[in-house]
């Protein structure tokens, strides 16, 4: 298979957990070397109908499993939260690649290296669990980060906007709390993991930001007032803090952003 494309598709629809990382991560490096090319694009994948094994089951967010600190099941089950968000983080960005056609090379092998990354980072949280003695798919999920890739699958704009620069930008601000508390129990290599994590993430999160304004420039739009009309659009009560600034700073947002993300 020379298509990127086509590889992409095949990864974002497979079912088992270790063929959609096997394929993620051989079609990033496939590209890399040179092996796969932008090709013909063809129909995308529809949004609704990504890969993902029949476990975890997905519930509203209200009926999961609490999550704590002070014993390793409940570490178990914060870490499978978190395995779950870089599962769907990898169906997102490849999802990302295959969905819109047109945009320029980069664009494309930004996101392929994106998804490679948040394979990476399945794998590292999944052997964490372990440890804990649980896997992915013991514990019930939630389906709201897909449900915005959804809401976004029309507009690339719309995607990079409120994926990456919300979403995305959202695991920016929690991590240093979680890290907190995972300190204070002494485990030490969950931090080192969320160390990792947060590090690539704050790279995700300004692909996101760069591309957002690519669009909106080839457009003749205002990005900071596209911005927040879709906030307004989409999340009419606003955003949650707290705000890690100085990671949103190093992912690209602007101090007019940063300024109207905490006005009251």
């Amino acid at each position: 298979m020379s298509n990127l494309i086509e590889s992409v598709r095949s990864a974002l629809l497979a079912t088992e957990v270790d063929e959609k990382l096997l394929l993620t991560r051989s079609a990033a490096a496939s590209f890399r070397r040179g092996e796969l090319k932008l090709a013909e694009f063809g129909e995308p994948v529809a949004v609704e109908s990504p890969g993902r094994p029949e476990l975890p089951k997905l519930v509203r967010a209200k009926y999961l499993a609490k999550r704590g600190f002070g014993t390793e099941e409940g570490r178990a089950i914060m870490m499978h939260a978190i395995a779950h968000i870089e599962f769907n983080a990898i169906n997102l960005a490849l999802d990302a690649v295959q969905r819109f056609d047109g945009m320029p090379e980069q664009y494309y092998a930004d996101w392929l290296r994106v998804a490679d990354e948040e394979a990476y980072h399945f794998e590292l949280i999944r052997a964490h669990m372990r440890q804990l003695g649980a896997d992915y798919g013991d514990y019930d999920a939630h389906n709201g980060l897909w449900e915005m890739c959804e809401k976004t699958a029309h507009d690339v704009m719309i995607r990079m906007a409120l994926v990456p620069r919300v979403l995305e930008a959202r695991g920016l601000d929690v991590t240093p709390g979680i890290q907190k508390k995972l300190t204070q129990v002494g485990d030490h290599n969950a931090v080192s993991l969320l160390d990792i994590i947060l590090r690539d993430e704050i790279g995700h999160v300004e692909i996101g930001n760069r591309w957002f304004r690519y669009c909106c420039k080839e457009r003749e739009l205002k990005p900071e007032a596209v911005f927040f009309e879709l906030l307004h659009t989409y999340y009419p009560k606003g955003l949650m803090g707290p705000f890690n600034m100085g990671a949103r700073e190093k992912a690209g947002f602007s101090e007019y952003e940063m300024g109207l993300l905490t006005q009251d």
